[in-house]
């Protein structure tokens, strides 16, 4: 709420100019009274701390309290049982608190709001408990923001805080979800959640940061940073800063600690780390500089649906990386096989055209990281997208579609292989139907004996070779037709007698059977390289 005007509920107003300050103090009034805790008499102030219990509802929005007499407040409401203070619904909206905040292993039993409240000093919520929703949007922590071991069972909300000097916030354990949209960190941070979502959306960083995680799903959609970030998924829990493990007890059921990405959208990536990520989900689209983006230890992402032979014709995608819009594309198309994942509600659209740069600029980024393997997915991407794309000449799409029918974009050998090993059967096949001359053409020599005797020239002369007629497909003929082949893939002539037919099956052999060959090498080099 801002402070600049006149609050929404009874307030103080004490100190009030109507020159300088019309409003005056903010704070709300305390109940019987006409003055907010800070400006009560110390006869009053004392008679309504001591009708406080432990988890009490208090409501002080707008009160600025300074170190002792928030001390005061959380004495009045400790639980002797255990020693820390207990409330029941707790509302500091636009509080201001001039010390060190002390809520340290505080329970918060219902509601408890901090929105716009100022921390001019320490914020210490050490090992608080809130059992219901906590809201600190749109507060500032002038100092350290300790949420060390901290435990929210619902939502924690610190949408548009401020962070001004905090160097950590964590580790702590939320059961629902972290809010830092519209957040902004001043100084170098660490970040430590275990929690079910983090949403980043539109957060900026004015230095350096590290996000560590468990279980969570990461909206980081348009958030804004100017130097290094890491974002890593943390396989071991957290470690207090007493050196024992943090329990994330709401997690107990989850089947793994593993963290997903759920968007990138907007971010400017030439400074964005992501470690061991779950990418299966992530939207690409409209990210900056992707191409510079790294990619640390084990990040996955969706793979292809597998083989659909309950249809026809039957239906096999080649496993391989596929991004989260693509199989939201191809979903929407009109007879879209099973196995592609529907988009989800806000997700938004994206088509060939839009996914062939992603690709493009993934493949980038893998190939600076050395792996060569992993790229060449991407490039099979940015193909198939270049392939559907609306914009490209007949012409083109059909040479891509070509190229993809042969060996898979240069990228699979088993179907360059596939169509060699055919290309080669259907030459043996036509050689010994009409390639391979009926016998071998003999030689005739011819000369004439001069009258008077003398020098007898002779003319040697070969028969053609002669269609073949009868059984045509005898072993011999086999072994002869397999000859001219494999010596067709390797680009020799056999020196085979062939018919005029044969002559033109080798010259076609020669000229599309080692192009096959070099498709299928290529795909082997492609998947192997480093």
């Amino acid at each position: 709420m801002s402070t600049s005007g006149s609050p929404s509920w009874l307030h103080c107003a004490h100190g009030a100019d109507p020159a300088a300050d019309p409003v005056g103090c903010r704070g709300i009034h305390v109940p019987d009274h006409t003055a907010c805790l800070a400006h009560l008499t110390d006869a009053d102030r004392d008679a309504y701390l001591a009708g406080l219990t432990p988890g009490a509802s208090i409501d002080h929005r707008g009160t600025t309290f300074t170190e002792s007499l928030l001390n005061a407040l959380l004495n009045a409401v400790r639980d002797p049982a255990t020693g820390h203070p207990r409330f029941g619904d707790a509302l500091f909206d636009s509080a201001t608190f001039e010390g060190a905040a002390g809520f340290e292993s505080a329970t918060f039993e219902h509601y408890a709001w901090f929105e716009s409240a100022t921390f001019k000093g320490d914020a210490g919520f050490e090992s608080a408990t809130f059992e219901d929703t906590a809201l600190f949007g749109s507060a500032t922590f002038e100092g350290a923001a300790w949420f060390g071991s901290a435990t929210f069972e619902r939502d924690a909300g610190f949408g548009s805080a401020t962070f001004v000097e905090a160097d950590r916030v964590g580790p702590l354990v939320c059961a629902g979800r972290v809010v830092l949209s519209g957040a902004k960190f001043g100084g170098p941070v660490t970040l430590s959640f275990a929690t079910r979502r983090l949403e980043c959306r539109r957060t900026r960083w004015s230095s350096t940061a590290e996000i560590r995680l468990r279980y969570a799903t990461v909206d980081f959609a348009h958030a804004v940073f100017e130097y290094p970030l890491t974002i890593a998924a943390e396989p071991d829990p957290f470690v207090r800063a007493n050196g024992r493990q943090l329990v994330d007890d709401p997690f107990s059921c989850a089947p793994d600690s593993g963290v997903r990405v759920a968007s990138l959208r907007g971010v400017d990536a030439a400074h964005l780390v992501l470690a061991d990520l779950d990418l299966s989900g992530c939207l690409f689209a409209g990210t900056v500089h992707l191409d510079q983006l790294r990619l640390e230890g084990s990040c996955t992402f969706d793979t292809a649906p597998p083989a659909v032979w309950r249809r026809w014709p039957p239906v096999r995608f080649t496993e391989r990386r596929v991004l989260a819009e693509e199989h939201h594309w191809r979903a929407s198309q009109p007879g879209a096989v099973w196995g592609w994942n529907v988009a989800v509600l806000g997700a938004g659209r994206a088509g060939p055209m839009q996914l062939a740069p992603v690709y493009r600029a993934l493949r980038k980024a893998f190939e600076d990281g050395k792996h060569e393997p992993g790229a060449a997915d991407f490039y099979y991407g940015e193909m198939e997208m270049r392939r559907h794309a609306e914009d490209i000449p007949r012409s083109e799409r059909g040479l891509l579609t070509a190229y993809w029918a042969l060996s898979g974009y240069g990228l699979r050998a088993s179907r360059a292989l596939a169509w060699l090993g055919a290309a080669m059967l259907l030459t043996i096949v036509l050689l010994m139907a009409s390639g391979l001359a009926q016998d071998t053409p003999k030689q005739t020599a011819t000369g004439t004996v001069p009258a008077g005797g003398g020098k007898v020239t002779f003319e040697i002369d070969k028969d053609d070779p002669q269609n073949p007629t009868g059984n045509r497909f005898t072993g011999e003929r086999f072994e002869k037709a397999l000859n001219v082949t494999l010596n067709s893939v390797v680009f020799r002539s056999s020196g085979q007698d062939l018919t005029t037919a044969g002559t033109y099956i080798e010259m076609t052999s020669r000229l599309t059977e080692p192009v096959l060959l070099g498709l299928a090498v290529l795909a082997v080099r492609n998947r192997v390289k480093r």
